[in-house]
């Protein structure tokens, strides 16, 4: 089975996380991929594949060679992004794309152009793969998973290889910031990991936003609408007086790149009692993230002063930037860069606007910058990859086994 066929097979099944959710994995459709995946790597004859009670999926590809040599891990998560539809997903493949517009059939109005994506322009010729228009694609990071289980059937069948052990994990829920919740580095082994979970063929990420969550609840008071002169206060004016006066021209992410980070609202839950307006707070300098939060309150409670409401905080920690783990492991990443260029790529090191499991997992001891799966358009229904992408994905992934036996 070649890695397409285990990513067009994979993206079918409807793993899109649920933030409202307390389970572990938040939805069913997680647990059930990671069913299929824990039977794929038996059957590649992978001798410990474990799945937990909460969607955790562990497995050891066995060292090949006969010395000690340092133990590390490939991982990716099975769950897609809240943010689109995830059911019901018609991946199609569009063969030698010659360059032209793709239209999605389920939605005429949904284009990729060349012009509008470079990163698409330089694919001329590769097998492009798109969902039909009505939902994401889930290359996110399902192309990841792919590359990892072929990665380990290449390992598996041909012995002649040399790579020390290689630990698998597949996780759940990080598209909601909980993969790594119930990640048992201890059990998991490794010196250190790759997450195969980002976009161009090259890319690696040793460096993250540093990430926060706040809740900024007005609470008004509420009486028949009818009667309510002089005693209603409307927590949702109140709110939309909030997010209105948040920065218009910097500190968003419509108005940021590289290293600037963004105060961005994006999530209401609206009543005239009481609104809560959900805020992430995103910056590559911790320390910022605070002068973020303080903002957000000045802002807050001046409205509250003028609408007569209240107003309640609440700030959860999610995520801190990689690299001042990573930094310290230098050749953790020098690894990485070497096995790209095994592969004939020249390394495109970039800051992840965003975060990974690796965020968090390298806090947690486990060292892991992210390397490229071939995905492209991230939650969107534009979403892509291609044949190329993904393969060229695998054969970073069996040189990095590589480079740590040398």
């Amino acid at each position: 089975m070649t890695v397409l066929d285990r990513f067009l097979r994979y993206v079918q099944v409807d793993t899109r996380a649920d933030e409202g959710s307390t389970s572990c994995p938040t939805t069913p459709g997680q647990l059930a991929l990671q069913e299929i995946l824990a039977g794929e790597l038996r059957e590649l004859g992978l001798p410990d594949v474990t799945l937990d009670e909460h969607g955790y999926l562990m497995a050891t590809v066995p060292s090949s060679i006969d010395r000690d040599v340092p133990v590390i891990g490939f991982i990716a998560h099975v769950d897609t992004s809240p943010e689109m539809p995830g059911g019901g997903v018609r991946p199609i493949v569009h063969r030698a794309w010659s360059g032209a517009d793709i239209v999605l059939p389920d939605d005429p109005t949904a284009v990729l152009r060349a012009s509008d994506h470079p990163e698409l322009a330089e694919q001329i010729g590769h097998d492009i793969v798109t969902a039909s228009g009505k939902t994401l694609l889930g290359a996110d990071d399902k192309a990841g998973v792919a590359v990892i289980v072929s990665a380990a059937a290449e390992l598996m069948r041909d012995r002649s290889i040399p790579h020390g052990p290689i630990r698998i994990a597949f996780t759940p829920d990080e598209e909601i910031g909980r993969g790594a919740n119930r990640f048992d580095v201890a059990r998991f082994g490794a010196v250190c990991a790759y997450t195969f979970d980002g976009g161009a063929c090259g890319e690696l990420e040793f460096e993250s936003f540093s990430a926060d969550a706040m809740r900024v609840t007005f609470i008004g008071f509420n009486t028949h609408p009818g009667y309510a002169r002089g005693q209603m206060v409307n927590a949702i004016k109140a709110a939309a007086r909030f997010i209105d006066r948040l920065p218009a021209d910097r500190l968003s992410p419509e108005t940021t790149a590289g290293h600037e980070g963004y105060v961005h609202p994006y999530q209401l839950e609206a009543s005239v009692d009481r609104t809560m307006v959900r805020v992430l707070l995103r910056d590559f300098v911790t320390a910022a993230l605070r002068q973020q939060q303080r903002l957000v309150e000045d802002l807050a409670h001046a409205v509250a002063r003028e609408t007569g409401t209240r107003v309640e905080f609440e700030v959860q920690e999610q995520y801190r930037n990689m690299r001042e783990v990573l930094d310290r492991h230098p050749v953790v990443v020098d690894r990485a860069r070497a096995a790209i260029r095994r592969a004939g790529l020249a390394p495109r090191e970039k800051p992840i606007r965003g975060g990974t499991d690796g965020s968090r997992l390298s806090f947690m001891g486990l060292p892991t910058p992210n390397v490229f799966a071939g995905e492209h358009n991230f939650h969107s229904r534009l979403e892509w990859t291609s044949r190329q992408d993904l393969e060229k994905a695998v054969e970073v992934a069996v040189h990095l086994a590589r480079s740590w036996a040398d």
